[in-house]
């Protein structure tokens, strides 16, 4: 059993955020933001994460205004569910467009990263100390505001700046930045390379010589660029993330746009190029958990589908050290993994949030599928957040050219089976029929992928979540008996492996199983079905 370590904390229990992050402009307003808090709702969510602008906040130096941070308080508590907000301050995907306009019209104080051509770039330097002072200022006068508006603690984490790093070159070619890349590389990072003994920074150090000092250049070769602004970047960040801290001691973090390439024009991994330079990617990922004490994980900015490139960003993450959490990530099959196999922490669907609801209020059509995926780790937050770290929480994903998925559980074998698997017609009830093929009248498509979560609580006792599966339970026994064992006509479920319930439900705020409705008969005969809209579906095996 994996000890997790929690996060995130309500009233003094560990929570599991989920729902989803508004458009980047929407909390300008309240008639914007207000489609991100129904979105939420539509998602069965208990969180959205939303932005805070420095320009709003400070628009002339040294004078604040926190308007927006009362309406978000006031709007979420309207809506019943919690807030994380997002700090966009000195970088909001790697370039400057939320720095107020007194920073963004005075570059001589205010300096801005040059690039090796000698031209200035839309980003601040981290080098310079105007911009970090102006920074450190804001964010600790509005962590000082939260501290003593937020009495109630709507709000449970803050996001230090989105996505920094540098775009256009893969460092800061100014006088500051030159002076620091050729001067001796601090002795903390030799000695921390030299006790970790492993990783990519390690590798890099190892290419370049292993060289017991010198500039970063001369220790780190190719890549020096690029580690250096993660340092200069990462001690930034931190340093602001210290302040705030100080004086609200509150959950923070920092995003991260990923390395690994997500577009087909973005064919190459090159810092400064497809993914700013300067970021929490997994290649200095070990720089920045061992020089940012002070943020409480670094969370990973998964957005495409592939599940193998999924998994090992989960991977890469999901460190003792760092508790996997997805502040933006589309509600991708592999969420199930992130939940089953690496203990997500949390869960915030991304890509036009506001978008879901319909003119009725309703979800869009075109978004059930997502919406229903959200929903259904949203019915399990209680098994979650009791079972993740015990080897019982099973991810059912339907990769491609496959039927079934095998489990391997205690006491029995399960089978998750999808597009309708061997059996003719699946005898569901008529909330879900599905005319068999010859009484079909036209071009029917097959069902959603399969996607959901199997919960063992105890050895008879299963929950399931997700759509488009049924699972079979198979009892383990001696091959004398299995041998022995009469079967049904298709053999996929033996007749000693009766259900003695099978329950649709839901959890009450109490982390109680409250039944809705009972099946039994005909709906029970062809495997557990599992479809978004039924909720959680308890069984519970006779022996």
């Amino acid at each position: 059993m994996k000890s997790i370590k929690r996060v995130f904390i309500v009233d003094g229990k560990p929570f599991f955020p989920i729902g989803g992050q508004s458009s980047s402009s929407s909390a300008y307003n309240n008639s914007e933001s207000e489609a991100a808090f129904k979105a939420v709702k539509l998602l069965h969510g208990n969180t959205l994460i939303t932005d805070i602008y420095w320009e709003h906040i400070e628009p002339e130096e040294g004078k604040f205004d926190f308007t927006m941070v009362d309406d978000l308080i006031g709007s979420a508590q309207r809506y019943g569910i919690k807030l994380i907000l997002l700090w966009f301050a000195t970088w909001k995907n790697a370039n400057m467009d939320y720095t107020p306009d007194w920073v963004k019209t005075n570059p001589r104080k205010f300096k801005r990263v040059i690039s090796p051509m000698g031209t200035d770039l839309w980003s601040l330097s981290p080098y310079c100390k105007a911009n970090f002072e102006a920074d450190k200022k804001a964010f600790a006068t509005f962590c000082k505001y939260l501290k003593t508006k937020d009495t109630k603690r709507t709000v449970i984490g803050i996001q230090v700046e989105n996505e920094p790093g540098i775009f256009g070159s893969d460092r800061d070619y100014g006088p500051e930045a030159q002076q620091i890349f050729d001067q001796a590389v601090p002795a903390k990072i030799l000695t921390w390379l030299k006790k970790s003994g492993k990783g990519p920074v390690y590798d890099i150090w190892q290419k370049a010589g292993g060289k017991e000092s010198g500039t970063w250049p001369e220790l780190f070769g190719w890549d020096a660029g690029e580690l250096m602004s993660a340092w200069g970047i990462g001690s930034y960040i931190d340093e602001v993330a210290a302040a705030g801290k100080a004086i609200y001691d509150i959950p923070m973090y920092q995003n991260v746009w990923l390395m690994e390439v997500r577009r087909l024009d973005s064919r190459w991994m090159t810092a400064g190029e497809t993914y700013p330079s300067g970021g929490a990617v997994t290649k200095v990922l070990d720089f920045y958990k061992t020089f940012t004490p002070h943020l409480d994980l670094i969370a990973p900015d998964i957005k495409y589908y592939n599940t193998r490139k999924f998994e090992t960003v989960c991977a890469a993450y999901s460190r003792d050290d760092n508790p996997l959490f997805f502040p933006e990530t589309p509600p991708a099959l592999a969420l199930f993994r992130a939940v089953a196999d690496y203990n997500l922490q949390g869960y915030s669907r991304m890509f036009f949030l506001e978008s879901i609801v319909a003119e009725d209020g309703s979800v869009r059509p075109e978004a059930k599928l997502g919406v229903d995926t959200v929903r259904s780790v949203a019915a399990a937050i209680p098994l979650i957040l009791k079972y993740q770290g015990t080897g019982k929480i099973h991810a059912v994903v339907q990769e491609d050219d496959i039927d079934a998925q095998l489990f391997d559980m205690d006491g029995y074998y399960g089978s998750a089976v999808f597009g309708e698997g061997h059996v003719p017609h699946v005898p569901k009830d008529w909330r879900h029929f599905t005319p068999p093929p010859d009484e079909q009248t036209g071009g029917a498509t097959g069902p959603d992928r399969g996607r959901g979560l199997v919960i063992q609580a105890d050895k008879n006792e299963f929950y399931l979540v997700g759509a488009s599966y049924r699972l079979f339970l198979r009892p383990k026994m001696a091959p004398e008996k299995r041998l022995d064992a009469t079967f049904v006509t298709d053999h996929w479920q033996s007749k000693l492996a009766h259900q003695l319930k099978v329950d649709e439900g839901h959890f009450d705020k109490n982390g109680e199983f409250i039944v809705d409705r009972r099946r039994n008969g005909d709906v029970i005969s062809g495997g557990v079905w599992v479809e978004a809209d039924c909720g959680v579906i308890r069984v519970i095996m006779c022996d």
